[in-house]
């Protein structure tokens, strides 16, 4: 007989986006002010820990899911022009957006 693990995932809500995360996933959120080695709460919205689903709010409450702040990163340059025909109007714009890489440490129920 073989045994199948679990393994146990949340979905959390990081940086205006839902994203599902277990224990030692890298991701990406918006801009969180805090340095680098810190350790930040991510606010749970589900819970699947092998075949037992929590969505009740009371539940999680009690759940914690912990981050490390790995680095403050930027994104990919984003190049807004604006152009208006026969007039000469030329605008050129650039933007990156401030970005966080956060390390999942823990998911404690």
């Amino acid at each position: 007989m073989t045994r199948r693990k679990f393994n146990v995932y949340a979905i959390v809500r990081a940086g205006g986006r839902q994203e599902k995360v277990s224990v030692g996933d890298v991701l990406i959120i918006d801009k969180v002010a805090v340095k680098a080695g810190d350790s930040i709460e991510l606010q749970p919205l589900l819970l699947v820990d092998g075949t037992q689903v929590t969505s009740d709010a009371d539940k999680l409450a009690k759940v914690k899911v912990s981050a490390e702040v790995v680095e403050a990163t930027k994104g990919p340059k984003i190049t807004i022009m604006k152009y208006k025909n026969k007039t000469g109007y030329r605008k050129r714009q650039g933007h990156r957006q401030p970005l966080t890489r956060v390390k999942v440490t823990a998911i404690e129920a």
